[in-house]
């Protein structure tokens, strides 16, 4: 049997887009981590995320209630992480209760949800 090379080419066309709509998407790759420059650690965020105030004096543990701020900047600078373990401290994503240290745009020191970092944070130092 011939057939006419138009069709041919139509057929091969069409397997070809067949094959590829079944190939398996390339895995997600890790996003890229936090960086250390002109005393700070840079991580990538998102736009326009809160920043929360501090239960205590020491500023030692996020108070998830209170927005003080937010960061608007990105990249951000950050100084360390804290991974926490309250039920209210709960942020989701990877770090289920991972918060990170900064001052928002307004000047405002707080913590910033890592759910709102795209950057990798496991560079970061830990506060304490």
């Amino acid at each position: 049997m011939r057939i006419n090379k138009p069709l041919a080419v139509l057929f091969s066309a069409a397997a070809l887009a067949v094959g590829l709509g079944t190939t398996a998407a390339p895995a997600a790759s890790a996003a890229s981590g936090c960086w250390y420059s002109g005393s700070h650690w840079w991580c990538n965020n998102r736009s326009g995320a809160p920043v929360y105030g501090y239960k205590d004096l020491a500023r030692f543990y996020p108070d998830s209630s209170r927005i003080v701020g937010h960061m608007y900047s990105n990249p951000s600078w950050f100084e360390c992480r804290y991974d926490g373990g309250n039920p209210d401290e709960y942020v989701g994503g990877p770090h289920p209760y991972r918060w990170e240290w900064t001052e928002a745009d307004n000047g405002e020191y707080g913590w910033m949800k890592d759910t709102a970092i795209g950057s990798e944070t496991n560079t970061l130092p830990a506060c304490w």
